[in-house]
């Protein structure tokens, strides 16, 4: 991490502190041994329990990404449950991810359950957030689907959701600067209405107080992260993905949808000049694997492919039904960020507070 984080703050040893909030916050906190199988244990039997008597136990929201397959995996094959995988379509899948998907629930035997955005109503909110001129573009996609798994959950009554979430590759976070909070609704719609050109009639809405208080609290629907209590190696675990089911990688995290591909790989560096990948290097550094010379060796290449660029610039513009002049031109227009429009950014920096301070999550720096 680098001062393309205009909030970091390094130490006189010059360590800054995404990395000091790992070594004080995090890995005292974070238990994969015998401790972490403890409390895993508890969380199991919690689940198996809800789920007697029902067609699933759990829900696994997965996009065919990296972590959400992996657990997948897991949930089966390891910890014995009955889940449900749920994948939300918001017209981003690429060919890879939706080959993992089926490869995954084929072999395991698994009901699959998709639901569909409606795509106008996406693509107009996209583009809202094309013209708003913030970083965080991403994030239609992204409540879309924390929302709909959500709604579901609280529709058929299932009472507990699996999400490959982790901080074996995630104990760094994004700065908010560089990705604001996807489940701000505040600001989903305030942007929406100031540059969206027809309605959300359909288009799932969660909200704050929806998932982190009525869900968990009034209705016991409760979310887990099971990979923070295993032993979690990144390549491991990739290599058991790729001879058992024939999982195809992806060239970077989060690839999995066309529009992410090109949002953080292309978008962000580009305009805003935040590369991802500094994060995603600083979480393997930190947990052992990845060292230092690698991620630096790494970052001198474009996180994008020079040669392909021009032809993934007119796929996401034809998607969106404008020219690429059109994309181009949201590409150069002034730089906004999320401070320049209505949010519930206070309340989501007090709730963090107060969940760490109670020990109700563990996390890094934001």
């Amino acid at each position: 991490m680098d001062s393309t984080d205009s909030a970091i703050v390094f130490d006189d040893q010059g360590v800054c502190d995404h990395c000091n909030t790992y070594y004080e916050k995090v890995a005292p906190n974070w238990h994969t041994g015998e401790r972490g199988k403890k409390e895993l244990d508890k969380i199991l039997s919690r689940i198996k329990k809800d789920g007697k008597g029902k067609d699933f136990d759990c829900i696994i929201g997965v996009s065919g990404g990296f972590d959400s397959s992996y657990l997948v995996h897991l949930a089966k094959c390891q910890f014995d449950l009955r889940p449900l995988v749920f994948h939300v379509d918001a017209g981003w899948n690429s060919e890879i991810a939706v080959n993992n998907i089926q490869r995954l629930i084929d072999k395991l035997d698994l009901d699959l359950f998709t639901d569909v955005i409606d795509w106008e109503e996406m693509k107009d909110l996209q583009l809202a957030f094309f013209k708003s001129g913030v970083s965080h573009i991403d994030a239609p996609q992204d409540h879309a689907f924390f929302a709909t798994m959500y709604k579901f959950a609280n529709k058929y009554r299932v009472r507990n959701i699996l999400t490959g979430a982790n901080l074996s590759t995630e104990c760094i976070r994004n700065p908010l600067e560089w990705m604001y909070y996807q489940s701000d609704s505040i600001q989903l719609k305030d942007i929406h209405r100031k540059f969206g050109a027809q309605k959300l009639k359909s288009f799932p809405l969660t909200s704050i107080f929806w998932h982190k208080v009525w869900l968990p609290y009034v209705k016991g629907i409760k979310v887990h992260r099971p990979l923070n209590n295993v032993p979690y190696i990144k390549e491991d675990a990739k290599e058991l993905l790729v001879r058992e089911y024939g999982w195809k990688p992806y060239p970077q995290k989060h690839f999995e949808s066309r529009f992410t591909r090109f949002y953080e790989s292309y978008w962000l560096p580009e305009r805003f000049g935040y590369d991802v990948r500094k994060v995603q290097y600083s979480s393997l550094i930190l947990t052992g694997q990845m060292n230092r010379d690698e991620a630096l060796t790494k970052l001198q290449c474009p996180p994008y492919d020079e040669d392909e660029i021009k032809n993934e610039f007119e796929f996401i513009a034809n998607k969106l039904d404008i020219s690429v002049d059109e994309l181009q031109g949201y590409m150069d227009a002034p730089k906004k960020s999320h401070n320049d429009y209505r949010s519930q950014e206070r309340l989501y920096l007090l709730g963090a507070k107060l969940m760490k301070g109670f020990g109700l999550e563990v996390g890094g720096k934001r």
